[in-house]
């Protein structure tokens, strides 16, 4: 494979593209696992938190080929190749986002692969295994699915707003947030999903399928690609205070920018 730098514009559209090929072939692997896939070999990493033989398998892939492009950089992974270190460039990657679903043969799940410096994302791919489709962009041009631009929507009113909500592990301190938000949303808001894939789902907001989508208890891996897509379509990403403290997951919403006011000021409401 040929070895790249981010720093220059061109080789990082060329790195894009080289990375667009290493999700897409690793879906391939998700997809033809899944035909086979041995639920009994599941593994429980912490309550209703699961990990498989086949994130385990896809991460080395992902790892392997991604360390061909950037010898230098570094990783921080779901399943736990890597840290956050010195190193320039970092790679971050969930190799199977949405596990649970993939466990019951349930869209969505996907691949995430962000590549970041120390100050921020430079590009971003995502990869939904179920629907066949790839999104990306990267520093300094629009987001895309495939080969589309995408826009997140003109949606102005909560009224008409298609919300998707995560509900982490963290069910402990989480499940006041989430019966809240619920409570308050519904009947509120055009409807409601909750779906599993925190990485594929801020792409739908991004490609306008949803206006918005609120989460805690995320990890980096999961926020990371869809991060730059989601500001590349002209949408927002913050914590649950507007602001861009919002890389570690620990506090997500992501929105289509126009209601994310509107939507801070419902999360700011909550009193547990």
């Amino acid at each position: 494979m040929m070895k790249y730098n981010p720093a220059d514009n061109r080789e990082l559209a060329e790195l894009t593209r080289a990375v667009r090929s290493i999700a897409k072939e690793g879906g391939d692997f998700l997809r033809a696992e899944r035909k086979n896939f041995k639920r009994e070999k599941v593994e429980e990493k912490n309550s209703h938190d699961y990990v498989s033989y086949v994130d385990k398998e896809s991460e080395r892939r992902l790892v392997e080929q991604l360390s061909a492009l950037i010898p230098e950089a570094g990783f921080i992974a779901e399943e736990g190749s890597g840290e956050l270190t010195t190193q320039e460039y970092c790679w971050v990657i969930d190799p199977l986002d949405g596990t649970t679903n993939f466990i019951h043969d349930n869209a969505p799940f996907c691949i995430s692969i962000a590549l970041r410096n120390r100050e921020e994302v430079l590009l971003g791919v995502v990869y939904e295994v179920c629907r066949n489709e790839c999104f990306w962009s990267h520093k300094g041009i629009p987001a895309y699915l495939d080969e589309e631009k995408i826009h997140v929507s003109a949606i102005n009113k909560l009224n008409d707003a298609f919300i998707e909500l995560g509900l982490p592990y963290n069910f402990n301190a989480y499940k006041k947030m989430a019966d809240y938000l619920i409570h308050t949303l519904y009947g509120n808001v055009g409807g409601l999903r909750i779906q599993g894939s925190a990485a594929a789902e801020i792409c739908y907001v991004a490609a306008g399928r949803f206006e918005a989508r609120l989460e805690a208890f995320l990890g980096p891996w999961d926020i990371a690609a869809g991060s730059i897509i989601l500001k590349n379509a002209g949408g927002r990403i913050t914590d649950f205070s507007g602001t861009d403290s919002f890389y570690s997951g620990r506090e997500v919403l992501a929105s289509n920018g126009i209601l994310h006011e509107e939507l801070l000021h419902i999360i700011h409401s909550f009193n547990p």
